[in-house]
C-alpha cells in the first residue's frame, strides 16, 4: 500500500511541476541536488545520480535535456579528464525557484490525499474486523442482552 501511496504522490508532483513548468520532476530533482549550497559548485554525474535515486546512465540523459535547454552545465572534473560534472545555471536556479512554490503546494496536497486514504483504509479494515467479531458472536451464540 505504501509504495502504491508514493507512487500517486509522485505522479501528482509530476504533473503539477509538468503543467505549471514543463518540468519533470525527475528535472526538479536533479535541480534541487545542484543547487543545494552543500553541493558545492557542481556535482559527478554518479554523485547526483546517488543523490536523486537514479541510475548513472539515466542521470546522463537527463543532464543533457537540461543543458540543452540552459538549467544545467556539464564540465570534465577537476583533478579527472574522464569524470563528468554537472552544475546548475543562473537560468536553472531562476526555473527551480518558480517551480519550488508549485512542488511545494503539490507535495502538500498528495500528502493530504495519501493521509486520507491512509485513514480510510484502515477505518475500512477496522470496520471489517468489528463485523468478523460480531457475526463470529452470533455464530456462537445470541448476544448477551439481545434477547435472541
Amino acid at each position: 500500500m505504501a509504495v502504491r501511496l508514493l507512487g500517486r504522490v509522485e505522479k501528482q508532483l509530476d504533473e503539477a511541476l509538468q503543467h505549471g513548468h514543463g518540468l519533470p520532476l525527475s528535472e526538479y530533482r536533479a535541480l534541487c541536488a545542484l543547487g543545494r549550497p552543500d553541493s558545492g559548485p557542481s556535482l559527478r554525474m554518479g554523485e547526483l545520480a546517488d543523490r536523486i535515486g537514479l541510475k548513472d546512465s539515466t542521470v546522463t540523459r537527463l543532464v543533457g535535456r537540461l543543458e540543452a535547454r540552459g538549467l544545467a552545465e556539464r564540465t570534465s572534473a577537476a583533478g579527472d579528464g574522464r569524470a563528468v560534472s554537472a552544475s546548475i545555471t543562473a537560468t536553472g536556479r531562476e526555473r527551480y525557484a518558480e517551480a519550488t512554490p508549485t512542488y511545494r503546494a503539490a507535495l502538500g496536497n498528495a500528502l493530504e490525499a495519501a493521509l486520507a486514504n491512509v485513514y480510510l483504509a484502515d477505518l475500512a479494515a477496522w470496520v471489517r474486523t468489528g463485523e468478523s467479531a460480531v457475526s463470529g458472536a452470533t455464530a456462537l451464540g445470541p448476544l448477551p442482552g439481545s434477547g435472541k
